[in-house]
């Protein structure tokens, strides 16, 4: 008998690994709801008093870095502290940034800025690891690797829907930063629980079947990691200096747009390294190419979803009734609605993959991918009509408008982003395992930018501009997913081969 197993079959350690991803997901979803409508709240009453087109800049910024930063923090994993030290040190980084975030309103405004600093920094360390560790407990083949990254997910949006319900109740009753604070506490019990629970439990399975990674030991020369390491602190403490004591004036809007740019140049640069530079075979090198058609379309996924934060939750507060029965819920509750219905589908979705390949049916990860695809269209297409009707009546909308939105997206999003990471785990060479999950998230950070810059669009004066907004996106969606199920059968030849 394998001791080894644990829920419904799976490797023991996918359970632990859950639950520190939970709680690490509590921090980030507990916080981002209420990081807009803080930043907008009036000065009178302690928020900064930004328009929606700086606030959403900044969150775009805010998100898209951190995303970005899973690229050097996977390569730092892989090189210089292996993904057990890596996933430590991110989390309590994490975890300091939280608690800036709610001293803020003692110790100045300024700090709040710094903390979002210390999430992104630490969130570029944690974030690939975790997926990578995940991706170690299957052998290349495994029809359960999909199932595992979809608990793994569910168990993600278990953090997802208490945070904003949580913390929003939390926030409505005595203010935002204690709201901040309780994020915080949920990244110290992830902490926690990986560093006396998850730690000694994957490495007892890892000693068990015997499998190589560089979960405890980091691959190759440690020097030059260190020396980037050490150069890009310096730039970015010497920059947050300057902004801090105002030096430099900080274009928010201008900085977004740009950074586009720069995240676009930067991911090209970076596969043309991994491509000739790292060593690879022409095996591995044919990977690579399957990997950019993907985050290609990964990207477009992303700037559409993370509009739940940026112009959906805008939305909410503008054009949307969300009074029950005489009750003002807080706007934050709406972005619950995504991660509850995760919870629902996804043992749901994950059986009926592992039913139709068990009846010789299997349906492949790049039809699985398009299919979230095309749901994405669906859901922008409900706020479309939205927008519609309240251009037409003049007043706000049900909130079933959302709240359809939002399960559409969830039901894409069960489609696409677990079965990305498990495509990601299988097609990434192993010496650079965490630095090619890295470069999958970049295209998260792509998402996350442009999802704030359209985000600042939605305002009590330009509800006029929204349904051209949303057709965009319905258009670019279906326009993707065509693509990949056109060249379907190519990529699919090419992994045989």
């Amino acid at each position: 008998m394998d001791n080894s197993k644990g829920f419904l079959g799976h490797p023991k350690p996918l359970l632990s690994l859950s639950f520190v991803e939970l709680w690490e997901r509590f921090s980030y979803y507990g916080i981002r709801p209420m990081l807009i409508l803080f930043m907008s709240l009036a000065i009178a009453d302690g928020g900064f008093g930004f328009s929606p087109e700086v606030a959403s800049s900044i969150y775009g910024i805010f998100a898209g870095s951190l995303y970005l930063a899973a690229l050097p923090g996977g390569y730092l994993a892989d090189k210089v502290f292996g993904q057990k030290n890596a996933t430590l040190i991110g989390a309590i980084i994490i975890a300091f940034g939280n608690f800036l975030l709610a001293s803020s309103c003692f110790l100045g405004n300024k700090v709040f800025f710094v903390g979002l600093l210390f999430i992104v920094l630490g969130t570029g360390l944690f974030k690939t690891c975790a997926s990578v560790m995940v991706g170690m407990l299957y052998p290349k083949g495994d029809s359960k690797r999909d199932s595992g990254f979809t608990i793994f997910y569910m168990g993600i949006n278990i953090g997802s829907f208490i945070a904003p319900i949580i913390c929003g109740a939390v926030k409505e009753k005595y203010g935002y930063h204690l709201g901040f604070a309780i994020s915080g506490v949920g990244m110290l019990i992830s902490t926690l629980l990986y560093y006396f629970h998850t730690l000694p439990e994957f490495k007892k399975y890892a000693n068990h079947h015997k499998f190589e990674s560089g979960f405890d030991t980091p691959q190759g020369d440690k020097r030059k990691p260190i020396l980037y390491l050490s150069m890009s602190l310096f730039l970015i403490a010497f920059i947050s200096f300057l902004a801090f004591f105002e030096f430099i004036n900080i274009n928010p809007v201008y900085i977004a747009k740009n950074m586009i740019i720069g995240i676009i140049v930067i991911s090209i640069l970076y596969f043309l390294y991994l491509y000739f530079l790292a060593g690879l075979s022409n095996k591995d090198r044919k990977k690579l190419i399957i990997f950019i058609m993907l985050f290609i379309a990964s990207a477009f996924f992303w700037s559409c979803f993370e509009q739940k934060p940026t112009s959906f939750n805008l939305f909410a507060k503008h054009y949307t009734n969300h009074t029950i029965l005489g009750y003002e819920f807080p706007i934050e509750w709406f972005q619950s609605i995504n991660p509850f219905t995760i919870i629902i589908f996804a043992p749901i979705i994950s059986y009926f993959w592992i039913y139709m390949a068990r009846k010789n049916r299997e349906i492949d990860s790049f039809v699985k991918f398009s299919l979230g695809l095309i749901l994405s269209a669906l859901a922008f297409f409900i706020m479309y009509l939205a927008a519609k009707l309240v251009i037409s009546t003049n007043s706000s909308v049900s909130p079933i408008y959302l709240i359809s939105c939002f399960w559409v997206l969830s039901i894409a999003e069960l489609c696409l982003s677990p079965v990305g990471l498990s495509i990601m785990s299988q097609i990434a060479p192993s010496k650079i395992s965490s630095s090619v999950m890295g470069l999958w998230f970049v295209s998260v950070s792509l998402g996350n930018v442009v999802a704030g810059i359209v985000g600042g669009k939605v305002k009590a004066d330009n509800v006029a501009q929204l349904p051209d907004i949303f057709m965009q996106f319905i258009i670019a969606l279906i326009i993707v997913a065509s693509v990949i199920l056109i060249s379907r059968k190519w990529v699919l030849k090419l992994l045989k081969d």
